[in-house]
């Protein structure tokens, strides 16, 4: 285990982080004492479980009424006479409903939204996230409650909330989110955001494997140390490269470390990874090939049949797959099930062993490919691979990345207990812990602005048919983009990127605020200079809104070289914070040589 010291704030606190999963959830926590060494635990009873996931998950299912009222959640939507009364009232059960959320940049060809349940008439998925948080809260709370006298009420109004998501999950998805968060309750206004913390997937894993796999081998004996700063003059000799993939239900994450030994601390250094390629596709990819081989069977067809089979091969036959030359069985039936031409035998159907092999391949692959995209760019050579998740407890998917790996000299492990609880406890880990010191920018990041033109540079010379003379005279090219940080970089959580950029406005009234769109580029360019090259990889990621009425109030008037009408000129930096795992940024200007700051309100484009 990681030591640690004792907690030393000044008051009892409580950490609850959620780990809200496309197939099970689960929550973990932590009880801050003033002079006492924080303890991770978990959320091990929840209303009609029976050991569904492990003691420590429930299924993120619900079901809705046609009211649009939740009507049963978790281990309770699985209970029988829920699921009979559900259809005698036609109640709407939704499960795999977190895709709906998902980032639309990831890959995703091989998934529609017709393939998830669609929600209830009038429910959008933040209200389902926010029905299912709001659910999860209690059940920490009746659990803590019955669990530690007295403790409840002495924390209840001292709560941080960690909450994670997926690698590939940005802006939009942070702010879906936190407006979830407010739906259900959690924080009862927007000055209480400063309470919830967001964090990926990936980031909690690490916590999860140094806490309970690296600190208990290589680390023992280390102490660990977060540095803010990285010294790129420091020898990494001794630094070894770490990759942790966390394999949930529907996404794989992988994220890459360097993890340094004297002292210990850890830097990202290869951007993040996300596929959507966890279990559930394994499951989607199963329901086709039933679908297609019991084509012809009059009886077994029938979708609720396959349904059933569909189920049956999700929790059982999909998790003991450990051989493709050895068939496999999904038992769904009685004994007087069969049906010889279609390989069903007292009540299972038969599948050939590399068919089943064959429904793994995508994810699998996808892994690999992602591996291998971070192996190219990482700074350090890896030398350690960490799988956690759900979609871990598979053998065959061990076997085969063992198998990959092992060739490479690559050691590769699987925390040997309770990995379905990896992200949650990884999550509270990190509130307490705080292990990466600095991370890599996923994209270039900048601003669309116009520039001078320049008649020696070709570039401008290509567009000079768009140039336009502005208000202090000057001939100027549009469509510049102007990057604030590139791709790729590795960014401490309190280094700061800025541009200068200046505006003209022809009125005073209209400098009292100033609003900034940042654009992301996802293409293959190192340094992109312009927006209509590749414009498709180009995309608004926010617009960030800053209030400059008391630097309006310093400026003074001047001539346009056009008219001699009046006009203002602001200028101001953009100052942006991105070490963090949410996006940052401030407007700064001068007011008398000395630099003046407005904190800016960041909007995402959803």
């Amino acid at each position: 285990m990681l030591p640690r010291e004792p907690y030393k704030g000044l008051t009892r606190k409580l950490v609850l982080a959620f780990d809200v999963g496309t197939t099970f959830s689960g929550v973990s926590y932590c009880m801050l004492d003033p002079g006492e060494v924080p303890v991770i635990r978990g959320v091990r009873r929840y209303p009609a479980q029976e050991h569904v996931g492990g003691d420590s998950k429930i299924p993120s299912i619900l079901y809705y009424d046609l009211q649009g009222d939740v009507r049963a959640v978790g281990a309770e939507a699985l209970q029988e006479h829920v699921i009979e009364q559900a259809e005698d009232e036609g109640w709407v059960k939704l499960a795999w409903w977190k895709l709906h959320l998902r980032a639309k940049h990831l890959a995703s060809s091989h998934i529609q939204d017709g393939d998830i349940e669609p929600l209830p008439q009038g429910k959008s998925a933040v209200e389902v996230l926010a029905d299912f948080m709001r659910y999860l809260f209690q059940c920490a709370r009746t659990y803590i409650q019955e669990s530690h006298l007295n403790f409840w009420r002495s924390v209840e109004n001292s709560i941080e909330f960690v909450l994670t998501h997926p690698n590939g999950w940005e802006g939009p998805q942070q702010q879906q989110i936190r407006r979830a968060v407010e739906l259900a309750g959690l924080i009862s206004s927007k000055e209480e955001q400063s309470h919830v913390h967001l964090l990926t997937e990936g980031e909690a894993s690490l916590h999860f494997c140094v806490t309970n796999v690296i600190a208990s081998d290589t680390l023992s004996k280390t102490p660990i140390d977060v540095s803010d700063y990285f010294d790129d003059e420091e020898d990494q000799s001794d630094s070894q490269g770490v990759i942790v993939i966390d394999a949930g239900g529907g996404t794989i994450d992988l994220s890459a470390y360097s993890m340094k030994l004297s002292p210990t601390s850890f830097e990202e250094i290869a951007p993040a990874e996300c596929c959507l390629q966890g279990s559930v596709f394994v499951t989607n990819r199963a329901r086709s090939l039933l679908q297609k081989k019991l084509l012809g069977s009059e009886y077994y067809s029938n979708p609720k049949i396959i349904a059933q089979m569909v189920d049956i091969f999700d929790i059982s036959t999909k998790l003991r797959f450990r051989k493709p030359d050895e068939p496999s069985y999904i038992r769904f039936g009685t004994i007087r099930d069969k049906d010889p031409k279609y390989d069903i035998k007292s009540g299972q159907l038969k599948l050939a062993g590399q068919d089943v092999a064959n429904l793994f391949e995508p994810s699998i692959e996808a892994i690999i490919d992602a591996f291998e995209q971070q192996r190219r760019v990482a700074s350090t050579p890896i030398s350690l691979v960490c799988l956690v998740g759900g979609f871990a407890a598979s053998d065959w998917l061990f076997a085969r990345l063992q198998e990959y790996f092992l060739p490479l000299g690559i050691s590769f492990c699987r925390p040997d207990a309770h990995v379905n609880k990896a992200v949650a406890d990884g999550a509270v880990s990190f509130y307490i812990d705080h292990l990466v010191s600095s991370r890599v920018a996923r994209a270039t990041y900048g601003i669309e602005c116009n520039t001078l033109y320049d008649s020696q540079d070709p570039e401008h010379l290509a567009r000079q048919y768009k140039s336009f003379i502005n208000l202090a005279g000057e001939p100027r090219i549009p469509d510049h983009f102007a990057s604030i940080l590139l791709k790729g970089t590795q960014v401490s959580e309190l280094r700061e990127f800025r541009k200068s950029f200046h505006t003209d406005r022809t009125s005073l009234a209209a400098c009292k605020s100033h609003s900034t769109d940042i654009m992301c580029y996802k293409g293959a360019l190192q340094d992109p200079q312009w927006l209509d090259k590749e414009p498709s990889s180009f995309s608004t990621l926010c617009t960030i809104h800053a209030d400059l009425s008391k630097l309006s109030r310093t400026l003074r008037p001047k001539k346009s070289a056009i008219d001699q009408s009046k006009y203002y000129q602001i200028e101001f930096d953009v100052i942006m914070l991105f070490g963090h795992t949410e996006l940052k940024a401030q407007i700064s200007w001068k007011d008398k040589g000395v630099e003046m700051r407005s904190p800016a309100s960041i909007v995402y484009a959803e």
